[in-house]
């Protein structure tokens, strides 16, 4: 395609630019060989570079790949469902949101975890080997026996550009550099070797050669089939003259026209090879579903990213990272509405960051070792070889790829890679923060005295008896059930509740006469706390359980709200009582079938809901009821006069202060 930018006679150059990528892809997979070899703990060329070339480096690297990673999700996507539409034209109307769904689904199979995400993806993968070699073998067949297959744009001629030397150069070069995302994943392997079995290094090693070798046949089978059948492909499609219908139907993709010039148009092999191309292509989405949560999980080690990305799911992946993914990639499909032709501008500039440091970052690793004059100093020098070559390679391409894709798109790349190296920097420091404010030292003490419990009543129901019967098993020292009134009718009918159930636990009513329950809840534990020192005041609160999404939205805002900002309170702790509404059955039904993992350790399926047990009541005795004024803060309201107070009883455990 953009050979073709200077007309049909730069298809001539396409053997020799597609030797160099060749030359490219067998280097880089000699040199990920060696780093395989040196850090088999995952990680990759962030680790490499980390370890070697210092933090700058590493986050360098890391903020490259996981703007790679995001990127390999969208244009194998984008190009999946390019080879859809190749094949349904019909569908085309309908890009972006077949991009969508195709990532929702990636992720979806991705959650599922990692062993069952591979047999999924297993067997598109080798249809896809196999019908392409398949076609390969008859497409140059038919070659040698003189029966060259002739492809549908072979006719049409292409609109040249008026190019000087200077852009003809260019134009070779850009050609190389687009050619240079066969490239792409090989990183992965690399990142991901703890995924693979014992042993994981030769194991990742065979993996890495196989890949590189498959890639390789594939590569020049299809470059030289497209040469021999003179496919002309264009970047936009009206500069193919002699095609009237440019502007209302979709070019068709390379291997499409590969396969209906070589099997036949719309023939059986035609769909199977078109079908296989899509799945594997979206599949390829795959390498960054495994590589970006492996290697968030590492920034997370390292305290470069949030915690939660290291976090593993009940299906071992790291789930986090998965969903972190599939979102990035959604969006960068919506705004760019999965045109390939744009989206492969910003590819590949993060994948040859990383390869450049990762290499120059072994260069350094395999220099350290031979100063300590190894017994293996041969085997380490042909390693420091072939890393230094390929640090030498990339980054030369990596100078290519900038300046040819720069005014493309790939600014956008060279912005995204900063902000996430501030972002990461930014994390790294906040946590070192947070571990040095809340390490121990000799200065700062604790001597918390006394144990003071309180339970919020709001009406008299059932969740507020399970949480006062609680805290009464609970022993605490002293215990009270407190009452915010902020309605005065609403308090009456509490104070009468309270007296027909004759609980012995004292009732204090707090008035409120802004309607507000923390603010004077929280002045009245301040106050508590400065008459008896200082002592641990624990609040008991209800909190509904529920089984449906939705009744979350409906229950427990009021009391969330009010146990935020209880915590911000010294000397407070806050104790909730569940208490399981009839739909929250749903929950315990669900765990009739096996949850993941249980069948791999061998235990037992409780297929029963645990029981609930009835409810007890509470001890009845004598009724103490108090109303109190809690301070309301600086304003008042002669419009709304708060309650009486009564006289508090004597509290026997009182004790003086200091």
């Amino acid at each position: 395609m953009i050979l073709t930018l200077g007309g049909l006679a730069f298809l001539s150059f396409a053997p020799w630019v597609a030797a160099v990528v060749v030359l490219l892809l067998v280097v880089v997979v000699a040199s990920y060989r060696q780093l395989i070899k040196a850090y088999p703990n995952g990680g990759g060329d962030y680790e490499v570079a980390s370890k070697n070339l210092g933090e700058k480096a590493g986050l360098v690297v890391a903020s490259a790949l996981l703007v790679d990673y995001v990127m390999t999700v969208v244009v194998s996507v984008a190009s999946g469902v390019d080879n859809i539409i190749s094949a349904l034209p019909g569908l085309a109307p309908f890009r972006v949101e077949l991009a969508v769904i195709f990532v929702i689904l990636l992720a979806a199979v991705n959650l599922r975890g990692v062993a069952e995400s591979s047999k999924a993806f297993a067997l598109p993968t080798y249809l896809f080997i196999g019908s392409v070699l398949l076609m390969i073998v008859v497409g140059l067949g038919r070659v040698a026996l003189g029966d060259a297959p002739v492809a549908e744009s072979a006719g049409f001629d292409v609109q040249a550009h008026n190019l000087a030397q200077t852009a003809f150069i260019l134009l070779l070069l850009r050609s190389f550099a687009s050619g240079c995302s066969a490239l792409t994943g090989v990183e992965a392997i690399a990142n991901g070797v703890p995924a693979f079995k014992r042993p994981k290094i030769k194991n990742a090693q065979i993996t890495l050669t196989l890949m590189g070798a498959i890639a390789i046949t594939l590569f020049v089978g299809l470059t030289a089939l497209a040469l021999f059948s003179k496919v002309h492909y264009a970047e936009n499609p009206c500069d193919l003259i002699g095609w009237a219908e440019c502007a209302t139907e979709p070019q068709r993709s390379l291997i499409a026209q590969i396969a209906a010039a070589t099997f036949g148009n719309n023939s059986l092999m035609f769909f199977v090879l078109q079908g296989a191309t899509a799945m594997v292509l979206l599949l390829a989405a795959n390498t960054a579903f495994n590589g970006f949560p492996l290697l968030g999980s590492v920034l997370a080690r390292d305290s470069y990213a949030p915690k939660s990305l290291s976090t593993r799911g009940d299906r071992l992946i790291y789930s986090n990272g998965v969903v972190l993914l599939a979102l990035a990639a959604i969006v960068i499909i919506v705004v760019y509405q999965a045109n390939l032709t744009v989206l492969i501008q910003l590819y590949i500039i993060g994948v040859f960051v990383s390869f450049t440091i990762g290499q120059t970052g072994m260069v350094k690793h395999w220099l350290t070792l031979l100063k300590t004059d190894p017994p293996n100093r041969g085997s380490i020098i042909r390693s420091l070889s072939i890393n230094g070559f390929g640090a030498l390679l990339t980054g030369v391409v990596l100078i290519v790829v900038t300046i040819t894709k720069f005014t493309h798109g790939a600014w956008l790349v060279f912005l995204m890679m900063p902000i996430l190296f501030m972002l990461m920097l930014g994390v790294n420091r906040y946590y070192r923060d947070v571990a040095k404010e809340v390490e121990v030292d000799p200065i700062t003490t604790f001597g918390s005295q006394g144990d003071h419990a309180i339970v919020l009543v709001g009406k008299m129901q059932k969740p507020v008896l399970k949480a006062l019967d609680y805290a009464i098993a609970a022993r605490h020292v002293s215990l009270e059930a407190v009452h915010v009134s902020i309605d005065e009718e609403e308090t009456e009918n509490l104070i009468i509740d309270w007296a027909k159930q004759n609980i012995q636990v004292p009732l204090n009513i707090v008035a409120s006469p802004y309607r507000d329950i923390s603010w004077p809840l929280i002045c009245y534990i301040k106050d508590r706390r400065e008459e008896y020192g200082s002592e641990v005041v624990t609040v008991y609160t209800p909190i509904y359980i529920v089984g449906h999404w939705w009744e979350s939205l409906l229950h427990n805002h009021k009391a969330r709200r009010l146990r935020q900002k209880l915590m911000l309170v010294h000397g407070v702790t806050i104790a909730l009582v569940p208490w399981l509404l009839d739909s929250s059955e749903l929950i315990y039904g669900r765990r009739s079938r096996p949850i993941p993992g249980q069948e791999r350790r061998g235990e037992p399926v409780r297929s029963h809901p645990i029981p609930r047990k009835p409810l007890e009541p509470v001890a009845v005795d004598t009724t103490s009821v108090t109303v109190s004024q809690a301070p309301t803060g600086p304003k008042s309201s002669p419009a709304s006069p708060p309650m009486k107070p009564r006289a508090r009883p004597v509290n026997p455990n009182r004790r003086k202060r200091k």
